[in-house]
């Protein structure tokens, strides 16, 4: 019997020690298993880290890289300074909204992809900066262009202005030239007129009575006269041409009038001349008599009268009479 509880003693020991080594076995291999994914955890921390670091280091190299770009683009063109203000805000932003993104694991992949992505909108905001500063230099070389071509015509302006002033002097001097050519030509046509004038001699006036008569007679009573014939005697003049010459009489009354005036002519210096009867006789330079008759139609006046003969305007001779 006590052979018996000596065996079941053993037994109950035995299965004790097996049943503690099982559990040491199952802690030991949970250990080794938890120690294998620890590792593993610590592995992928590993690299989640050192590809957050390397992320970051591009993203910085990106950033800095544009940044450096962007401001050698810089000038003193306003409208190009202020795009690229505006583009490095929104880089600035790019950039922020990265590193927010890396600072979370679980938005790795995005931020991997955003830093990807950068590049291409650097590059996209780089070429809206040429663009502008490509269009600004265009822009330029145009206003210089354009300066030049001002200067050019300004330049043109001025030599057209001296050209036109010079012309205009030129102009106004033949103009005088001319005025003072036309005027010395005036007086020579006048010195040479008034050379080829015919002078009168032996200006004589009859008073006639010529109503109710068969025959004229003479007499010098105003009331009875109607007529007066005036004649006088051509002296020949060289400078004259052979041809029609007209002569114009003009007889004045008491009072100063022109006695029964016809129109008038244009005298040597100009004036009109009112005149009584134009008488035209041919001229061969020979000595002639011509005579013209004046009938007023109306009664003649008492008083001394005077007599005035010219030729191509000029004063060619005169006389008097009285009526009583």
């Amino acid at each position: 019997m006590s052979t018996t509880s000596g065996n079941n003693s053993k037994s109950t020991l035995l299965i004790a020690a097996v049943a503690v080594i099982v559990v040491l076995l199952g802690i030991n291999g949970y250990m080794i298993y938890n120690r294998s994914q620890l590792k593993s955890q610590n592995t992928e921390l590993a690299a989640d880290l050192d590809e957050t670091t390397k992320l970051k280091e591009e993203l910085n190299k990106q950033y800095y890289s544009a940044l450096s770009e962007l401001e050698g683009m810089r000038g003193t063109n306003e409208e190009l300074n202020s795009l690229i203000d505006q583009q490095k805000q929104e880089l600035d932003a790019s950039k922020a909204r990265i590193e927010t993104l890396l600072k979370d694991k679980g938005n790795l992949s995005k931020a991997r992809a955003e830093v990807a992505n950068l590049q291409g909108r650097i590059n996209q905001l780089l070429a809206e900066v040429n663009t502008l500063r490509g269009e600004n230099e265009t822009l330029k070389g145009d206003v210089t262009r354009l300066g030049e071509e001002k200067t050019q015509l300004a330049t043109s302006l001025e030599a057209e202005k001296a050209t036109t002033s010079q012309l205009s002097t030129e102009k106004s001097s033949l103009e005088t030239a001319k005025a003072d050519l036309e005027k010395t030509k005036e007086e020579l046509s006048k010195k040479v007129t008034a050379a080829s004038s015919i002078k009168v001699q032996e200006v004589e006036t009859t008073g006639l009575i010529t109503k109710d008569q068969k025959k004229p007679s003479k007499s010098n009573s105003a009331k009875k006269v109607n007529q007066v014939d005036v004649c006088f005697e051509i002296i020949p003049n060289e400078n004259a041409e052979v041809g029609q010459e007209v002569f114009h009489v003009r007889v004045i009354t008491p009072k100063g009038e022109t006695l029964a005036s016809e129109g008038s002519f244009t005298s040597g210096s100009g004036d009109a001349v009112p005149f009584s009867k134009a008488k035209t006789t041919s001229y061969n330079k020979g000595e002639s008599k011509v005579c013209a008759s004046i009938a007023p139609g109306a009664p003649f006046e008492e008083g001394d009268y005077k007599v005035e003969v010219y030729n191509k305007g000029y004063l060619s001779g005169k006389g008097t009479f009285r009526l009583k």
